[in-house]
């Protein structure tokens, strides 16, 4: 397992990061605590979560990922993990959060709910890695910027990132945190796969001047690049599965990752993978590692089987002819996604 730093900070992690949205819904307790351990005992020293987990967002179930991962947390030597979480963006945008009647937000009170209630949850004094869910590019950066400092002040938290930001967002987070003398985001968690790479546009350029860390999420593309879904599949229990056959931001997003571009797309990088000896998850996560913009890449699973073709990718440089070859694809059919 190789290890980078995030951002210009001290912490140093592990370059694959699990993910445990679906800890507590799809995936039940024991099985969560399995997978844990199990990449745990890989290497693997980095774990995301957030306050809103698990997926999908729902009142029943919110806080449940944490309460897991806290469980877990108490067996494992806590300097040997570094822990990350969310505090959940405004819910009066394109997402609504199931925390606080729906009324979060990125002002003081809502962050300083937040974190009482992960470090509660998690069982732990500190967060290494605390995260803007999404942002809010309505309301002041100052504010938020100015009480992520103090968190960092009084122990709470080690470093601060974004998630789901944009290239204005991030630029303008971070001349607040100039301008204030406060902490900076050392990290920005956005969606990166191959069939999803607009993070290079623009924000992968701001990432390598300002020394900030992309750690992306759903580098297999929520499973579409394992091919399970080709063919018009539709696996029963799969997230995708459900989503399409829900309504509302569900629905949209199931469109989203699997449509015909993508679909297509995916057969080809399937193609690729299997000239190259590859298994396709074990491909797409190395590809997502193997960029001077990254710092770790965030997988998930939902089952234990899933768990060994992504530790595959842990030390794999992909080849040049292989790198050529997926570029190709992408160039052939860009942006599948949309």
């Amino acid at each position: 397992m190789q290890h980078r730093r995030l951002g210009r900070s001290a912490i140093v992690v592990s370059d694959i990061c699990m993910g445990t949205m679906t800890f507590g819904s799809q995936v039940d307790e024991a099985t969560s605590l399995r997978i844990l351990d199990r990449c745990y005992d890989a290497g693997i020293n980095f774990y995301d979560t957030a306050e809103g987990y698990p997926v999908p967002p729902d009142i029943k179930w919110v806080g449940r990922t944490e309460e897991i991962v806290g469980k877990w947390l108490k067996t494992k030597p806590r300097d040997a993990i570094v822990l990350a979480t969310k505090v959940s963006g405004p819910s009066h945008v394109w997402f609504k959060s199931p925390c606080r009647s729906g009324m979060t937000a990125l002002d003081r009170r809502n962050i300083e709910t937040a974190i009482e209630g992960s470090l509660r949850k998690l069982g732990t004094d500190y967060i290494d890695l605390y995260q803007t869910h999404w942002p809010d590019h309505d309301t002041d950066y100052d504010e938020t910027m100015e009480v992520l400092h103090e968190l960092v002040q009084a122990g709470k938290v080690r470093i601060t990132g974004c998630s789901n930001e944009t290239s204005w967002g991030l630029m303008k987070s971070i001349a607040s945190a100039e301008k204030l003398g406060t902490v900076r985001y050392q990290t920005i968690q956005n969606n990166f796969s191959l069939n999803n790479r607009r993070f290079e546009d623009e924000l992968a350029q701001v990432c390598r001047k300002e020394g900030v860390s992309l750690i992306p999420y759903s580098p297999i593309a929520g499973g579409v690049l394992s091919g399970k879904y080709s063919g018009g599949a539709r696996p029963e229990g799969a997230r995708f599965s459900r989503y399409l056959a829900m309504e509302g931001r569900q629905a949209a997003m199931g469109k989203r990752f699997v449509n015909e571009r993508s679909i297509a797309a995916t057969e080809r990088f399937i193609g690729i993978a299997a000239e190259a000896g590859l298994d396709p998850v074990t491909m797409a996560v190395a590809w997502s590692k193997q960029h001077d913009f990254v710092a770790s890449t965030i997988v998930g699973v939902s089952k234990d089987e899933h768990v060994d073709p992504i530790l595959a990718a842990a030390d794999l440089v992909l080849p040049a002819e292989v790198m050529k070859a997926i570029d190709r694809v992408s160039r052939e059919i860009p942006y599948p996604m949309g």
